[in-house]
């Protein structure tokens, strides 16, 4: 039996792995006959005698194989290939692919992978012969749906629809930090109805540092770290105009925070002028406040301006436009 499981949605690709284990038996078992190998790395004579030794105890022997297809990819390539000092023949797609797809019906083989590209060669000699399931991230309706069952199934609980939605933008689409969350949630509402208020008491956090980090990146010119940010706030699910908002409110807040603290404004009337409720924000803010100059903040909110309007005119779509934004504001000078 052979499975092809594919996306980046890696909660959902590993829950079905999960399953798989479970169809085949007793997990305790099951632990002496799983095999675990490096797809950028495995040849076909290492592959076959794993694939071809007897289960011990099992029924079934279970072989994973991590990003195999993705080693065949001539896009990925470049990028996700260790090096090494074998050398793929012209003809190993059509011979792995042959000996996969001709398996012991005592292994049961599954290939995981990140991403998959339909024209690649590997994929075409054993998508006919394999179970294919693709694991894309989880967005807007689907996401919420996916929430609102992930409530009930931790001990039969309910949320709100406001509540739903602010999880859903504070969280994004990674559903490790969702389920998480959820959890943490349940436990918290105690058999109540999950309200936003609760969201904000316990979720905000996560992704606030997430945005302080950012802004600490470009207001000190760190390009690659800065995009680092970006990108993966991108993967967790955030929304470009959700990012843009709160960048912009963090940086009003700094500056409001350094002319309160000019004006020697005692820490508590501070907290309560910015309307501050949590005290790592106030801290981080005040932090901010005290490192960063106003013309530096200045040239990067009216930055914030101006690609916000490049948004709604349509002149860029709202990843492209944070992706410029920050690569433009790293690479100002110093003010």
């Amino acid at each position: 039996m052979l499975y092809i499981l594919s996306g980046q949605d890696d909660f959902s690709l590993t829950q079905s792995l999960e399953e798989i284990k479970r169809e085949i038996g007793d997990q305790a078992l099951l632990v002496g006959s799983i095999t675990t190998l490096d797809g950028q790395q495995v040849t076909l004579e290492q592959l076959r005698p794993i694939c071809e030794t007897v289960p011990f105890l099992a029924g079934k022997r279970l072989v994973i194989i991590k990003g195999l297809l993705e080693r065949f990819d001539a896009k990925g390539r470049p990028r996700h290939r260790k090096k090494t000092t074998r050398t793929d023949q012209p003809d190993e797609p059509k011979s792995l692919g042959t000996y996969i797809g001709e398996i012991p019906d005592s292994t049961i083989v599954v290939l995981q992978e990140s991403k998959l590209a339909g024209n690649n060669p590997l994929f075409r000699e054993l998508a006919d012969k394999a179970v294919v399931k693709s694991f894309p991230l989880v967005r807007g309706t689907k996401l919420s749906q996916w929430v609102q069952k992930q409530v009930k199934e931790e001990g039969g609980g309910s949320i709100s629809p406001q509540a739903v939605d602010l999880l859903a933008k504070l969280v994004g689409s990674n559903l490790w930090t969702m389920a998480s969350e959820i959890n943490k949630l349940v436990l918290f509402t105690s058999g109540r109805r999950i309200e936003e208020d609760d969201v904000e008491a316990l979720v905000n956090y996560t992704q606030q540092v997430n945005v302080f980090a950012m802004v600490d990146a470009i207001v000190e010119f760190k390009t690659e770290l800065a995009g680092q940010s970006l990108q993966r706030l991108f993967q967790s699910g955030a929304a470009p105009a959700y990012l843009l908002a709160m960048l912009s409110r963090q940086v009003q807040m700094i500056v409001r925070a350094k002319e309160l603290s000019k004006q020697r404004k005692p820490k508590t009337e501070i907290q309560n002028g910015l309307g501050i409720t949590q005290e790592f924000v106030l801290h981080k803010t005040l932090e901010q406040a005290s490192r960063y100059s106003l013309p530096r903040l200045s040239g990067v909110y009216h930055q914030l301006l101006e690609t916000d309007l490049s948004i709604k005119t349509g002149k860029y779509g709202g990843e492209l436009a944070l992706t410029i934004l920050v690569a433009e504001l790293c690479q100002r000078d110093k003010t």
